[in-house]
């Protein structure tokens, strides 16, 4: 049986000059998650944000903040963002020298833990990790910019959890991002991913509301 679908617009394509509006407009189109992709300028060649701009936002509003680090040896920063609001972390397989002792430090701050590979790395690397994850995060576009084209061939990867979530008897989320949109949504679902990040398809849109809400609408007719 598939998983509601939930909505996790990405902060990186909103506009900052009004972000509070904005995180409440999608809020209203049915977004539950902000997807909040913190990059270092090292594990990916592009630099955001980080805890300030996080803890502010915490003060504006209650959706639920999944944060993305996207960075080198995360375990040195765990502590930090569990404690600017984050509620869920994930961090990248490739990121770490031991990627197990970092799930096991998200699980003891008190938050969801979640782990993410790249469209290079094969998802049955994460085989013996899966039992400690809330969550597995499958990149649909190289991980550091948005606005890039949706890899469709990364669907199968998708699948492959499913499986194998049902073999090990599990229940993680599985959460696609990079391209998502109202054109493929749906074909998303239907691999087995339930949250869906997306960027521009929806924070980049004259309205936030409609275009969260079109999304959201495409991928639960997968659901029928």
């Amino acid at each position: 049986m598939k998983k509601d679908v939930i909505l996790a617009p990405s902060l990186l394509a909103a506009d900052f000059s009004k972000v509070g509006e904005q995180l409440q407009q999608i809020k209203d189109g049915g977004a539950a998650y902000i997807h909040l992709d913190v990059m270092d300028g090292l594990f990916v060649p592009n630099i955001s944000f980080g805890t300030p701009v996080i803890k502010s936002l915490r003060a504006c509003t209650d959706l639920f903040f999944d944060v993305h680090l996207m960075i080198d040896r995360p375990e040195r920063y765990i502590a930090d963002y569990v404690g600017a609001g984050a509620q869920l972390i994930t961090f990248h397989y490739e990121a770490t020298k031991d990627p197990r002792a970092v799930l096991e430090q998200i699980r003891a701050a008190g938050v969801k833990a979640a782990i993410s590979v790249k469209p290079g790395t094969p998802v049955e690397v994460l085989k013996e990790l899966l039992p400690l994850c809330d969550m597995v995060l499958i990149m649909t576009v190289e991980p550091g910019f948005g606005g890039q084209k949706f890899m469709a061939d990364m669907l199968p990867k998708v699948e492959w959890l499913v499986k194998e979530r049902e073999a090990q008897g599990l229940a993680f989320d599985i959460q696609v991002d990079g391209g998502v949109g109202k054109g493929n949504a749906a074909d998303c679902v239907r691999a087995g991913a339930n949250v869906l990040v997306a960027g521009s398809s929806v924070m980049g849109q004259p309205d936030l509301k409609s275009a969260a809400e079109e999304v959201l609408s495409c991928a639960k007719e997968a659901l029928v």
